[in-house]
């Protein structure tokens, strides 16, 4: 660790920097601020409109496509304001990662601070940054053609690129904070990495619940609309049947309300898995901890679900997805190196 304190430190800067677009971009989704800004500059675009002549010019350009014309036709000069501002802050952390990422990876590259298989991982941790923000610019594309949305599945994709490159710049800061190996107990590993895939599946059909709106309908717990199990509109939206699980309001969040289940289960099953083995003191608190995030998520998604979306409650439950999937990374780490 001492070593490579330096290239740790800015691995950790970058998880928290993506922690921060991830909340600045909940925000920004759930403000229905997304669709402001319909071009992309990466040199021109990094500040906002500085004068009153330069907003004249943005209104007049977002007046041109659909959200404007079939939601927003109310839409005041300063209304547009506040929902540019989400937009373009989300827009700038993304630019300022790129160069958190790209100028000292150069600099621990050319002083020779990084072995081999650290600079294969940040090619790796670079092409997903990169990805992450071509996805961006494609997701946002989709909403400035015929519908004033985005597409629930680039959402999806763009969120879900966000998390795994989070995570994967935790493991590699992880490798460097405990390099030693040790004896690994592939059984609870292997249940580990299930529950960290059922996980991931978890958020991707949270970004579908997101990107259609399927947090606004069926907002009772533990039973769906009219006390009913699966209500009929799970399966009747869309044909065939198999689309309502990926493109249905009501098949969405059926999905997403069990799948989170599945992760409570499977976590609960590696505590008591785990109960019976030597533990060290880190495995220990990675186990401690996922165990008291699941519930804690669980509990804001449930409250989330029931109060229909609020600003604030759907913000903590993305956060809390995002904790969750930290805590996951980290046990699953200390329990595979």
């Amino acid at each position: 660790m001492k070593k490579n304190k330096y290239v740790v430190y800015w691995l950790l800067t970058g998880c928290a920097l993506i922690f921060m677009m991830v909340l600045v971009g909940g925000i920004t989704r759930l403000t229905h601020s997304g669709l402001s800004i319909s071009d992309y500059k990466l040199i021109h675009g990094t500040l906002p409109p500085m004068n009153e002549q330069a907003w004249e010019e943005a209104f007049e350009l977002y007046k041109q496509y659909p959200e404007y014309q079939k939601l927003n036709s109310h839409f005041d000069l300063e209304d547009f304001k506040d929902i540019y501002f989400w937009e373009w802050l989300h827009r700038f952390i993304g630019r300022f990662i790129g160069i958190v990422f790209i100028l000292p990876f150069l600099y621990f590259l050319f002083t020779k601070k990084l072995d081999r298989p650290t600079i294969k991982k940040c090619v790796v941790l670079l092409f997903l940054g990169g990805f992450q923000g071509f996805l961006g610019w494609y997701m946002v594309k989709s909403g400035l053609v015929d519908r004033p949305d985005v597409s629930h599945f680039r959402l999806a994709a763009h969120l879900t690129t966000a998390f795994i490159t989070f995570a994967y710049s935790l493991w590699v800061a992880l490798d460097l904070i405990y390099p030693s190996k040790k004896e690994v107990l592939k059984p609870i590993r292997n249940l580990i990495r299930v529950t960290y895939a059922v996980l991931l599946v978890q958020i991707i059909w949270g970004a579908f619940v997101a990107g259609l709106d399927a947090g606004f309908i069926h907002n009772h717990w533990p039973l769906m609309s009219e006390g009913k199990l699966i209500h009929e509109t799970v399966y009747i939206e869309q044909q065939p049947i198999i689309k309502n699980f990926f493109e249905g309001k009501s098949g969405v969040q059926f999905v997403h309300r069990y799948i989170a289940y599945i992760v409570v289960g499977l976590i609960a099953l590696i505590w008591v898995r785990t109960r019976k083995i030597e533990r060290t003191s880190l495995q220990d608190k990675g186990l401690q901890s996922i165990v008291i995030l699941v519930f804690v998520q669980f509990l804001l998604g449930v409250l989330t679900l029931i109060y229909a979306v609020p600003l604030w409650l759907g913000i903590a439950h993305q956060i809390g997805a995002f904790f969750l999937l930290a805590g996951m990374t980290f046990t699953l780490h200390r329990f595979t190196k």
